[in-house]
């Protein structure tokens, strides 16, 4: 009953501001929303304070929709607490319910009996549900001041490109002949240090932040963590040294997609807007990535290199195999299932901004992985999906921010605009942030360039402040005792942070 009233507790927070508007007696003023910044008629203003109470003075709706997307970070803090609420939800509910087993007439596919509550918590810890959860409040909201059609032209207005390219780049990144061809590559590098697990170690760390520019971040992560789960982790290294390992990919991931436009989910939210091409990301982001990732690497790498000798010696037991997942399986893909795999990849990137052509693409991607399905893993679409939905709810979001954001950030320097990102990616997404500073119409180049590098820099920190990091820790958490814990992920990437933030201010 305590978590049935949770729950309940839960939906009336949600939808609290809906019932604030309901109360003000009926729809306001039908019309257009969210107005447009010169609408406000207040560019003679210079205190910013001033500038927004007069906004929220002109369109009270303001408020809700801003409480609402508050509501939504403040709900990413507690995605966690959820989890754990479900997990011991489900462990009660296996203990108190005998267990079945039921076959289907025609799959014979076993039934399992979960717990309804349970599941809805594990929903509500979904750290990519959230945004998109907290959309339909704002859509009764503003249905319900401005009407039906307000709302329907302002979603009809907001641009999910990058949404659904995000959704089809990570499915092609982590099927298994991409994933093979990754580590084999990796492994080659590693050949160069006679294939230690030191060698081993620095190769991955280095050369997989730099390949997620090319198979998109989220690819890198499930690639580099896959490997470091088959090859470091399964040899139980020292809690240090795995917390270590586990921050500075973290981070090396978060700034290794810098090299392209189109990789880093931070990036790909303003390059369009802002015009930023490969070129422009290598000469003003790339090579910096580059150098930090090399210098934290080489640093950890000397700290740490009694423990790599140690790790030499140690036999991967066969109850750490069982902790890392089926899709590592060693037999080989032949080569032209691999190059077609590569050439839908290559047409998905060249045609980024075209949903028709890179859809069509996915289409033939899915069929001929059917027919290749002897050499494929099974297409598991939900890590993708998850991540397009977190996105797509971000740009709905986002869309009706911009009253605030717009003169709060237009008003700060480049080096507290930096620091500023950092800081406020530790506790969002790096996509929310660069997307939000997007939608400040007064940015300079050197203020754009301040808060992406700031958005990048401060992506390891915490597990929610880049969009790959959940996909790392869901395949690395089952080597830590307790799961991965925030505090030993933040000492772990610290140390990187700090580097890579003084390489992209100094350099």
């Amino acid at each position: 009953m305590k978590r049935l009233f949770f729950v309940l507790l839960m939906v009336l927070v949600i939808f609290l501001p809906v019932l604030l508007v309901a109360s003000s007696g009926g729809t306001a003023h039908p019309g257009s929303f969210p107005p447009t910044l010169e609408s406000y008629h207040d560019s003679q203003m210079t205190h910013v304070g001033k500038i927004l109470l007069h906004r929220m003075e002109v369109e009270p709706l303001n408020i809700i929709v801003t409480l609402l997307f508050l509501g939504a970070i403040i709900h990413t803090f507690l995605a966690s607490k959820f989890k754990k609420i479900s997990e011991k939800l489900r462990e009660k509910h296996e203990e108190a319910v005998p267990k079945k087993e039921n076959a289907t007439q025609y799959t014979g596919d076993v039934v399992k009996e979960v717990s309804f509550t349970s599941e809805v918590f594990h929903f509500l810890g979904e750290i990519e549900v959230i945004f998109g959860l907290w959309v339909f409040p704002v859509l009764l909201a503003v249905s319900y001041v401005h009407g039906l059609d307000s709302i329907i032209a302002y979603i009809n207005s907001v641009n999910f490109t990058e949404p659904v390219f995000v959704v089809v780049i990570m499915t092609l990144a982590a099927t298994r002949p991409i994933i093979r061809l990754s580590e084999q590559s990796l492994q080659q590098v590693a050949k160069l240090g006679k294939g230690s697990p030191a060698a081993l170690w620095f190769s991955v760390l280095t050369m997989g932040p730099i390949l997620g520019s090319f198979v998109t971040e989220p690819g890198a992560m499930t690639i580099s963590a896959l490997i470091l789960a088959k090859q470091f982790y399964a040899r139980k290294p020292d809690p240090k040294f795995a917390y270590a390992t586990i921050g500075l990919l973290f981070v090396n991931i978060s700034v290794g997609g810098t090299l392209t436009h189109f990789a880093a989910p931070p990036v790909l939210m303003v390059a369009g807007k802002w015009n930023w091409d490969m070129g422009f990301m290598f000469t003003n982001f790339g090579y910096k990535a580059i150098i930090g990732i090399l210098i934290s690497n080489t640093l950890y790498f000397l700290y740490f290199r009694k423990d790599f000798e140690k790790l030499e010696n140690i036999k991967i037991s066969r109850k750490s195999k069982l902790l890392i997942p089926w899709d590592m399986r060693e037999d080989k893909v032949p080569l032209f299932v691999t190059i077609t795999h590569i050439l839908i990849m290559i047409w998905t990137v060249y045609f980024a901004h075209y949903p028709p052509f890179f859809i069509g693409g996915f289409l033939i991607f899915l069929g001929f992985s059917q027919a290749t399905g002897h050499h494929q893993n099974r297409i598991n679409l939900k890590p993708a999906l998850l991540v397009g939905f977190f996105l797509s709810g971000l740009v709905i979001h986002g869309g009706l921010q911009k009253w605030w954001i717009a003169p709060i950030l237009g008003n700060l320097a480049e080096l507290p605009l930096m620091l500023g990102a950092t800081l406020l990616t530790a506790f969002n997404d790096n996509a929310a942030i660069t997307y939000l500073s997007s939608l400040v119409p007064t940015f300079t180049d050197s203020m754009k360039y301040a808060v992406v590098a700031g958005a990048v820099t401060g992506g390891g920190l915490t597990v929610i402040a880049n969009a790959p990091n959940p996909a790392g820790q869901s395949i690395l958490q089952k080597f830590f005792t307790h799961g991965v814990a925030p505090s030993g992920l933040l000492l772990g990437a610290l140390i990187p942070t700090i580097i890579m933030g003084l390489i992209f201010m100094l350099l």
